[in-house]
């Protein structure tokens, strides 16, 4: 399995080094437990490649992640066998438990299992679900992966021999039979009986919160594995088993660098685990922000770093090497990331809280509760914001400009490029009087010449970036250019369009959009969001206050479906919110 991994992975991008750590973990689950019928809930996509090569998806792995192949994540749609879909972390212990007690419920026989990462349970969900699963009492088991800390001394020999004999019938059996004879003895002999018994077991929390725990065990060791999972499944009640993992366990580059080799974006030679992608010559979008607020940082003692477990992938890794301790990262909680955020703004800070627009979702409530009712200074910086192409419809940043906008109190903006991008890292900055969002989207740059010093942008104000008198085109963020490259080829064909970079989703540069939608009579928005609601909808919204009727206007955006994985120029096609949408949406207009 680790050969065929590393043959394809090496070859089609995808998560890498979780997976390769999970592979004897989801062997022996699939030898001990009755899968399908049985159900094995794994808590996000990364590390459930193992899984899926054993349920049927060998053949159609090099599909990985590829428009009309299987997906990265785990999918109900793809597979029996993958019970509860997955994308987001923190969830499959509630899952577990959802599905445990719809089992009892109906009075059907078999096995629930959650699978959960070390980081999946710094999440507030995996708390409250072990918090209601000690209390339900259900018969269900968690598997702790633990991948984050060096094999614990104790795992070994005996340890297996313990784990072996801790986990059997029998052993369950004679251990409560002993617990009946403490209760016949002295209460000093019960205290010193418990006090042994918790100085022997790490888990003391976890059985503080109703299961029984076993562990640490070596997780990349199938001949403990397998004999401690089967005297597992004959217990029952809420068990949690804490096994310890390798991330890039068999591939030498990834076990020295688990961190780089979380997921490999392109092709690598396998022998020296080096990528054979050539370097973009523009640096990406979160490579400009990351850099932007360090100068700016280093200007203003106020400014403080926030994300949640994501320092890397929003590029405040770089921000934490530059000022240690002005950066906090929260964990996988987004919910606690925010209020934090704004309990710092509170008092004075100017936190820049860098969150994937995908994982935002996730906090919608403290955002508005925590946030905008108090109209705290709070700014949101959304990488990934809009399609991202291969990790599919739980990542897609598609809703924020919807979600963000309706919320008062809330300034939101988007950049057409990287240079306008520093510019709006700049007006978050400046802006105090309430908190304000910037989202911008994965991958490079378009290339243009980035100015020394960022100039902060006059707030909702937008820019003509071309004039034009048959069709207006008004887009947001990244598809101003694809709307510059249809009013070119609009204007090969003798039609003349007008585009307008709206910077500002909220608050909406009416003065500048609606005298011209008016006079043009012929109206076009396109945005890298959900239509419904979204950018175009505030035009819309915009132009009906203003009592302006005879306006023909078509929005163009991500539709009101979940989109799928794969090339994102493919995406944009299908969801027809590209430079070939708006060339055909002109012409369909003039006819």
């Amino acid at each position: 399995m680790r050969a065929y991994l590393l043959a394809v992975l090496s070859e089609h991008p995808g998560h890498f080094a979780p997976n390769f750590g999970t592979i004897e973990l989801a062997i022996a689950l699939h030898k001990v437990y009755d899968t399908p019928r049985d159900k094995v809930i794994w808590d996000i996509g990364h590390q459930a490649y193992p899984h899926k090569l054993l349920t049927g998806r060998r053949e159609s792995f090099p599909t990985l992640r590829q428009r009309g192949g299987i997906s990265g994540f785990l999918s109900r749609a793809e597979s029996e066998y993958d019970v509860f879909g997955a994308g987001h972390s923190s969830t499959s212990i509630a899952a577990a438990l959802g599905i445990a007690t719809a089992r009892d419920l109906i009075n059907e026989h078999y096995k629930v299992v959650a699978v959960i990462g070390d980081g999946g349970l710094t999440g507030g969900m995996a708390f409250e679900a072990l918090n209601a699963a000690g209390d339900f009492r259900n018969d269900m088991t968690v598997i702790l992966n633990d991948n984050n800390m060096s094999i614990s001394a104790t795992v070994g020999a005996f340890s297996k021999h313990f784990h072996k004999l801790t986990s059997s019938p029998q052993y369950n059996f004679l251990r409560s039979g002993a617990k009946g004879l403490i209760n016949m003895i002295s209460e000093d002999a019960k205290q010193i009986a418990r006090k042994i018994e918790a100085s022997l077991k790490p888990g003391t929390l976890f059985e503080e919160f109703g299961f029984r725990y076993f562990g640490p065990l070596d997780g990349n060791d199938l001949e403990a594995l397998i004999p401690v999972l089967t005297g597992i499944r004959s217990l029952t009640g809420p068990i949690l088993l804490h096994v310890v993992t390798e991330k890039g366990r068999g591939y030498t580059p990834a076990e020295e660098d688990p961190v780089g080799f979380y997921s490999v974006s392109g092709p690598f030679n396998l022998k020296t685990g080096k990528t054979t992608k050539p370097k973009p010559e523009t640096p990406a979008y979160t490579e400009v922000f990351s850099r932007t607020l360090i100068e700016l940082a280093k200007r203003d003692a106020r400014i403080v770093g926030v994300t949640a477990a994501m320092l890397g992938g929003t590029g405040l890794d770089k921000f934490a090497s530059a000022f240690p301790s002005r950066c906090f990262d929260i964990g996988l909680a987004e919910q606690c990331a925010v209020t934090f955020a704004g309990g710092l703004a509170a008092q004075g800070m100017r936190p820049v809280a860098a969150i994937y627009s995908t994982f935002l979702q996730r906090s919608y409530d403290q955002v508005l509760h925590d946030v905008c009712i108090q109209n705290l200074p709070v700014i949101f910086a959304l990488d990934r914001g809009g399609l991202v192409g291969a990790d599919g419809p739980t990542h897609h940043g598609v809703f924020d400009l919807a979600f963000l906008r309706s919320i008062p109190n809330m300034v939101v903006m988007a950049p057409k490029d990287e240079n306008e991008l520093q510019s709006m890292v700049k007006t978050a900055v400046a802006y105090q009087e309430g908190p304000i969002a910037f989202r911008y989207p994965r991958g490079t740059g378009i290339g243009v010449k980035i100015a020394a010093e960022p100039q902060a942008l006059p707030i909702g104000k937008s820019e003509i970036v071309r004039e034009g008198e048959d069709v207006l085109v008004i887009a947001i963020g990244n598809r101003v250019y694809p709307a510059l490259e249809a009013a070119q080829t609009l204007a090969d064909s003798g039609i003349s369009a007008a585009v307008i970079n709206a910077r500002f989703v909220k608050p909406l540069d009416t003065a500048t959009i609606l005298p011209l939608a008016e006079r043009i009579g012929k109206v076009i928005t396109i945005e890298d969001g959900v239509i419904m609601g979204g950018f175009g909808s505030a035009v819309l919204e915009a132009l009906a206050a203003a009592g302006i009727k005879d306006v023909q206007i078509t929005n163009l955006g991500i539709p009101d479906e979940f989109i799928e994985h794969g090339d994102i120029q493919q995406l944009y096609a299908l969801c027809q919110c590209d430079a070939d949408a708006v060339v055909r949406t002109a012409q369909a207009m003039l006819q």
